[in-house]
């Protein structure tokens, strides 16, 4: 049996809502293991100064893994 944990997650380009996308992606995939799916929330676009900035929000699955949650907590303090 397994458990997968949410976490919502912003990311932003200057290209597309899809190199947005990817960027989310990449980036989590540095810190959480096992990533299952990635859930399109929002869009929106940033004007500033004349540049146009792409946001996506994205829900992101990664399976929970016990050890993560208590390294996350230093010497067992809750």
């Amino acid at each position: 049996m397994s458990v997968y944990k949410f976490v919502e997650l912003v990311g932003t380009s200057t290209k597309s809502w899809e190199d947005a996308a990817m960027t989310v992606i990449t980036e989590a995939e540095h810190s959480l293991e096992q990533l299952r799916i990635a859930e399109v929330m929002k869009q929106d676009i940033v004007v500033a100064k004349g540049q146009v900035v792409f946001r996506i929000r994205l829900n992101v699955s990664f399976k929970y893994i016990r050890d993560m949650e208590e390294a996350a907590v230093p010497w067992g303090i809750s």
